[in-house]
């Protein structure tokens, strides 16, 4: 055997060294892939957690708000000169009277000389401009208060509540701040009193839409969102299982259903604003709704939240064996008993979840409530679906609009409200699905 024979390596050696060197750049490319998907999570994870430091920054200081305690003499002379000490009775009439009970509440309290008027009008800017009709609902609710004297807590006026949180600073010349050097010596005599301090901010979960950053808050929001939710709720849930049940168990395979299959993942994703379109046209201009109405949104929020339950539904009913069919079947059971007594309590877990998923969907649409006009200035709480309501979405789109420094916080604290329920129905929906799964 000649030497250049020997110095070629055997096939078999050939076939093993090229297997070696595609295992290395297989595992190469897996090790490359597993590093540039840990590095799409990072950076996902990195922009998600500015977005929610950027929100929460802005918006935690909204759940506290300064108030400042003054001493009224709630003077029936002033109150009910007339007499009449009876809620309708307070409510009607001269509402300057309330602006004097006020007005003698801050002389009292800061002992100021009534004649200084300049004083008076600095030290009265301190609190915000709804103190006086909350001050005459407070009576009204309670006409026992009349003739007593009482430390009541008024609301500070926004920039006044921003300058204690530290969003506005003393050391800016006067001329480029919005809270005066007056303002300021009078507050610190407060503050030195103990008359200032800072207390959760129940208004912000009460209150209804106001032009006034202060006494602004979602509480109307969230009884519109919760009235609109309650109407999706009781027309998509029965009509998506339904549709699904159909289309999944019963209907023929044909060219109609698959061209319903088809549209109906079309409309899945469908723009939002265009479900608010056919609403505006058909629920409003046809049907004649009331506008602004949570019935109306409850509709639109329907339509765009259907195809998603419909297609969650029908995945859940082809997740149950059809041994679980056949089993139904084979005792004697009818094809509907098999369905809504075996094969439809299996796949409830799966139809739940889809169902809360569309409700948390269909919670933070914006686009077509504005559509049909629920960005509406909303003051009272509706006590039904038919009465003029807005949502947390539009509450936000609303408040964003404002020029008030006061409305960023409460911006920023509307979305992480909104966040939290998306959060805890999100959370609901895997809780469900954890609980009732049946693996097979």
């Amino acid at each position: 055997m000649s030497d250049a024979a020997l110095s070629q390596p055997a096939p078999a050696m050939r076939s093993i060294a090229g297997r070696d060197i595609g295992l290395k750049r297989r595992y190469a490319a897996e090790r490359r892939f597993r590093a540039f998907g840990i590095a799409a999570i990072t950076i996902g994870l990195v922009f998600l957690v500015a977005l929610f430091a950027s929100i929460v920054s802005k918006g935690y200081t909204a759940f506290q708000q300064t108030r400042i305690t003054l001493t009224v003499d709630f003077d029936p002379a002033i109150i009910a000169p007339n007499g009449d000490r009876t809620a309708a009775g307070i409510m009607s009439g001269d509402a300057f009277r309330f602006d004097t009970l006020m007005q003698n509440a801050v002389i009292t309290t800061l002992s100021l000389d009534p004649d200084d008027e300049d004083g008076l009008y600095d030290a009265l800017d301190l609190f915000s401009k709804g103190s006086v009709p909350l001050l005459r609902r407070t009576i009204a609710e309670d006409p026992s208060l009349i003739g007593q004297k009482r430390d009541v807590e008024f609301y500070a006026d926004g920039n006044i509540d921003a300058f204690v949180k530290g969003a506005i600073s003393a050391d800016v010349p006067e001329e480029q701040r919005v809270v005066k050097d007056a303002q300021i010596k009078v507050l610190q005599e407060l503050q030195a009193d103990g008359h200032v301090h800072k207390a959760f901010n129940t208004g912000l979960f009460t209150f209804g839409n106001s032009t006034r950053p202060e006494v602004a808050g979602v509480g109307v929001a969230i009884v519109g969102s919760f009235w609109m939710m309650l109407v999706v709720l009781v027309l998509s849930l029965p009509i998506g299982v339904a549709a699904s049940i159909y289309l999944e168990e019963f209907a023929p395979k044909n060219r109609l259903t698959d061209l319903i299959e088809v549209n109906i993942n079309n409309l899945a994703a469908v723009p939002s604003i265009v479900y608010g379109i056919l609403g505006l046209s058909v629920f409003i201009n046809f049907a004649h709704l009331p506008r602004s109405a949570a019935l109306v949104g409850g509709l639109v929020l329907t339509l765009s939240t259907l195809p998603t339950i419909i297609i969650a539904t029908r995945a859940a009913l082809k997740a149950v064996p059809p041994s679980i069919r056949e089993a139904g079947l084979g005792v004697g059971a009818s094809k509907m008993q098999t369905i809504f007594h075996h094969v439809l309590p299996l796949a409830m877990p799966g139809i739940l979840t889809g169902t809360i998923i569309g409700l948390a969907h269909a919670l933070g649409e914006t686009a077509p409530l504005l559509m049909i006009g629920m960005k509406a200035f909303v003051a009272d709480v509706p006590t039904s679906p038919l009465e003029p309501a807005t949502a947390l979405p539009t509450q936000i789109y609303m408040w964003a609009t404002e020029p008030e420094r006061a409305f960023v916080e409460r911006t920023s604290a509307a979305i992480m409200i909104l966040l939290a329920f998306l959060f805890v129905m999100n959370a609901a929906a895997v809780v469900l699905r954890r609980a009732f799964e049946r693996r097979w």
